[in-house]
């Protein structure tokens, strides 16, 4: 399931910060917060897809980790300026799992694809 809310902060008008948060609710379900938009599905939100797989890899429950993700955005340009990942884990997440479970999470495509952007070609055709 995805499930998705959205909160922004606002930073002396110059940035917003967004709010996205994934969390796993069993099996194959991912839920991401985002707005007040709602989508369920038991397809995976990209990076938690990479938690869930390692988690059940590893025999890990997942149902107390969450993934909140921050987009931060500049009011002037609208561009989004930097977006980070925490990775919530309950006290009894095993430890000698944490790097593994970053390098995880930069396997994503969509994170592999913002840190390293496509080139873009734009033409206008006469029919």
């Amino acid at each position: 399931m995805i499930f998705l809310t959205k909160r922004e902060i606002m930073m002396d008008n110059f940035m917003t910060i967004t709010e996205m948060e994934i969390s796993f609710p069993g099996g194959q379900k991912v839920d991401a917060k985002y707005g007040r938009f709602t989508i369920k599905t038991d397809q995976s939100v990209e990076y938690g897809f990479y938690i869930l797989a390692f988690c059940q890899k590893h025999n890990i429950p997942t149902k107390d980790i969450k993934v909140i993700a921050y987009i931060d955005r500049n009011n002037i340009s609208h561009m989004v300026e930097n977006y980070s990942i925490d990775i919530k884990v309950p006290r009894e997440f095993p430890i000698q799992y944490k790097n593994a479970m970053i390098k995880a999470v930069e396997s994503c495509i969509v994170k592999k694809h913002l840190a390293k952007p496509p080139q873009f070609t734009i033409s206008v055709i006469t029919q």
